[in-house]
Protein backbone atom coordinates (compact mmCIF):
# COMPACT_ATOMS: atom_id res chain seq x y z
CA UNK A 1 0.00 0.00 0.00
CA UNK A 2 1.39 3.46 -0.81
CA UNK A 3 1.16 5.99 1.85
CA UNK A 4 2.02 8.38 -1.20
CA UNK A 5 -1.43 10.20 -2.71
CA UNK A 6 -1.52 11.84 -6.27
CA UNK A 7 -2.53 15.19 -6.54
CA UNK A 8 -5.53 15.47 -8.53
CA UNK A 9 -8.20 18.07 -10.51
CA UNK A 10 -7.55 21.68 -11.64
CA UNK A 11 -7.97 23.83 -9.77
CA UNK A 12 -4.95 24.68 -8.59
CA UNK A 13 -3.30 24.67 -11.99
CA UNK A 14 -0.87 27.67 -13.52
CA UNK A 15 -1.95 29.08 -16.68
CA UNK A 16 0.02 31.75 -18.49
CA UNK A 17 -1.33 33.95 -21.40
CA UNK A 18 -3.56 30.75 -22.25
CA UNK A 19 -1.38 28.36 -21.71
CA UNK A 20 -1.11 25.27 -19.00
CA UNK A 21 1.89 25.04 -17.33
CA UNK A 22 3.43 21.82 -16.73
CA UNK A 23 6.41 20.70 -15.13
CA UNK A 24 8.44 17.52 -15.35
CA UNK A 25 11.91 15.59 -16.13
CA UNK A 26 14.06 13.22 -17.57
CA UNK A 27 14.90 10.85 -14.59
CA UNK A 28 18.65 9.40 -15.38
CA UNK A 29 21.27 7.27 -13.76
CA UNK A 30 24.36 5.86 -14.75
CA UNK A 31 25.28 1.99 -15.63
CA UNK A 32 28.37 0.88 -15.91
CA UNK A 33 28.99 -1.56 -18.93
CA UNK A 34 32.03 -4.08 -17.30
CA UNK A 35 33.06 -5.73 -13.90
CA UNK A 36 36.35 -4.37 -14.23
CA UNK A 37 36.15 -0.44 -12.83
CA UNK A 38 39.39 0.14 -14.98
CA UNK A 39 37.37 -0.44 -18.80
CA UNK A 40 34.22 -0.35 -18.10
CA UNK A 41 32.42 2.53 -19.48
CA UNK A 42 29.27 4.15 -18.14
CA UNK A 43 26.12 4.59 -20.08
CA UNK A 44 23.58 7.24 -19.64
CA UNK A 45 20.28 5.08 -19.26
CA UNK A 46 16.36 7.14 -18.62
CA UNK A 47 13.36 6.07 -16.86
CA UNK A 48 10.18 6.01 -19.00
CA UNK A 49 6.98 4.87 -17.95
CA UNK A 50 4.00 3.95 -20.05
CA UNK A 51 1.29 5.97 -21.17
CA UNK A 52 -2.22 5.76 -19.88
CA UNK A 53 -3.60 7.05 -23.58
CA UNK A 54 -1.65 4.61 -25.88
CA UNK A 55 1.17 3.05 -27.19
CA UNK A 56 4.73 4.55 -26.59
CA UNK A 57 6.61 5.48 -23.19
CA UNK A 58 7.00 8.98 -21.36
CA UNK A 59 8.90 11.13 -18.93
CA UNK A 60 6.65 12.39 -15.82
CA UNK A 61 5.05 15.23 -15.96
CA UNK A 62 2.02 16.91 -15.29
CA UNK A 63 0.28 20.24 -13.39
CA UNK A 64 2.51 22.97 -12.28
CA UNK A 65 0.56 23.96 -9.24
CA UNK A 66 -0.13 27.54 -7.61
CA UNK A 67 1.24 26.30 -3.96
CA UNK A 68 4.19 25.13 -5.50
CA UNK A 69 7.43 25.94 -7.23
CA UNK A 70 8.23 24.28 -10.57
CA UNK A 71 11.30 22.48 -9.03
CA UNK A 72 8.79 21.03 -6.31
CA UNK A 73 6.20 20.14 -9.02
CA UNK A 74 8.73 18.39 -11.02
CA UNK A 75 9.85 16.38 -8.18
CA UNK A 76 6.41 15.37 -7.19
CA UNK A 77 5.69 14.74 -10.62
CA UNK A 78 8.44 12.03 -10.57
CA UNK A 79 7.33 10.50 -7.33
CA UNK A 80 3.73 10.07 -8.65
CA UNK A 81 3.94 8.86 -11.98
CA UNK A 82 7.28 7.10 -11.54
CA UNK A 83 8.45 6.32 -8.18
CA UNK A 84 11.38 7.94 -8.03
CA UNK A 85 13.18 10.14 -5.81
CA UNK A 86 16.44 11.65 -7.17
CA UNK A 87 18.74 14.63 -7.08
CA UNK A 88 16.96 17.62 -9.49
CA UNK A 89 19.32 19.31 -11.68
CA UNK A 90 19.06 21.66 -13.96
CA UNK A 91 15.85 23.05 -16.07
CA UNK A 92 16.58 21.74 -19.23
CA UNK A 93 14.43 23.73 -21.87
CA UNK A 94 10.70 24.83 -22.07
CA UNK A 95 8.97 23.17 -24.48
CA UNK A 96 5.09 23.66 -26.00
CA UNK A 97 2.63 21.31 -26.71
CA UNK A 98 -1.26 20.61 -27.71
CA UNK A 99 -2.98 18.25 -25.04
CA UNK A 100 -5.66 15.97 -26.38
CA UNK A 101 -6.67 15.53 -23.03
CA UNK A 102 -6.60 18.25 -21.31
CA UNK A 103 -8.78 21.16 -22.54
CA UNK A 104 -10.37 23.49 -20.38
CA UNK A 105 -12.06 26.40 -20.11
CA UNK A 106 -8.63 28.15 -19.33
CA UNK A 107 -6.85 26.47 -22.46
CA UNK A 108 -9.57 25.69 -24.87
CA UNK A 109 -7.07 24.45 -27.27
CA UNK A 110 -4.83 22.38 -25.23
CA UNK A 111 -1.87 24.35 -25.67
CA UNK A 112 0.55 23.85 -22.44
CA UNK A 113 4.29 24.94 -21.57
CA UNK A 114 6.37 22.39 -20.30
CA UNK A 115 9.62 23.25 -17.68
CA UNK A 116 11.64 19.77 -17.95
CA UNK A 117 14.68 19.32 -15.79
CA UNK A 118 17.50 16.63 -15.59
CA UNK A 119 16.68 14.06 -12.11
CA UNK A 120 19.60 12.02 -10.77
CA UNK A 121 17.71 8.77 -9.29
CA UNK A 122 19.05 7.98 -6.36
CA UNK A 123 15.93 6.07 -5.30
CA UNK A 124 13.34 3.96 -6.82
CA UNK A 125 10.04 3.42 -4.30
CA UNK A 126 8.57 0.12 -3.58
CA UNK A 127 5.27 1.60 -3.81
CA UNK A 128 4.16 5.31 -5.74
CA UNK A 129 0.88 6.66 -5.66
CA UNK A 130 0.52 5.87 -9.55
CA UNK A 131 1.84 2.39 -9.40
CA UNK A 132 -1.53 0.84 -10.52
CA UNK A 133 -1.91 2.27 -13.79
CA UNK A 134 2.04 3.16 -14.71
CA UNK A 135 4.75 0.76 -15.43
CA UNK A 136 8.36 2.08 -15.22
CA UNK A 137 11.18 1.07 -17.45
CA UNK A 138 14.76 2.03 -17.76
CA UNK A 139 16.25 2.72 -21.86
CA UNK A 140 19.56 3.78 -23.23
CA UNK A 141 19.21 7.03 -24.91
CA UNK A 142 18.76 5.61 -28.76
CA UNK A 143 15.75 3.06 -26.93
CA UNK A 144 14.10 6.15 -25.46
CA UNK A 145 14.68 8.45 -28.63
CA UNK A 146 12.89 5.00 -30.72
CA UNK A 147 10.02 4.27 -28.10
CA UNK A 148 8.84 8.16 -26.55
CA UNK A 149 5.39 8.63 -27.95
CA UNK A 150 5.07 12.60 -27.95
CA UNK A 151 7.67 14.25 -30.28
CA UNK A 152 7.92 17.48 -27.62
CA UNK A 153 9.14 14.65 -25.24
CA UNK A 154 12.14 13.15 -27.81
CA UNK A 155 12.90 17.14 -28.51
CA UNK A 156 13.86 17.63 -24.74
CA UNK A 157 15.61 14.59 -24.89
CA UNK A 158 18.15 15.03 -27.88
CA UNK A 159 17.77 19.05 -27.66
CA UNK A 160 17.68 19.55 -24.09
CA UNK A 161 18.89 16.59 -22.05
CA UNK A 162 21.80 14.88 -23.96
CA UNK A 163 22.86 19.15 -24.70
CA UNK A 164 22.60 19.61 -21.05
CA UNK A 165 24.43 15.84 -20.02
CA UNK A 166 26.98 16.53 -22.31
CA UNK A 167 27.68 19.64 -20.83
CA UNK A 168 27.91 18.07 -17.58
CA UNK A 169 29.20 14.90 -18.15
CA UNK A 170 29.65 12.80 -15.57
CA UNK A 171 29.29 15.08 -12.75
CA UNK A 172 27.34 12.60 -10.55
Amino acid sequence: MCDLVARTGRHQQRYEAGCRLVAGCIPFRYRSTGDDSDTSEKIVEVLMINSTSGPGLLFPKGGWENDETVEEAAVREAIEEAGVRGDLKDLIGHYDFKSKTHQDEFCPDGSCRAAMFALFVNEELESWPEQDIRQRTWVTIPEAIECCRHPWMREALVNGFLKWQGDNMLED
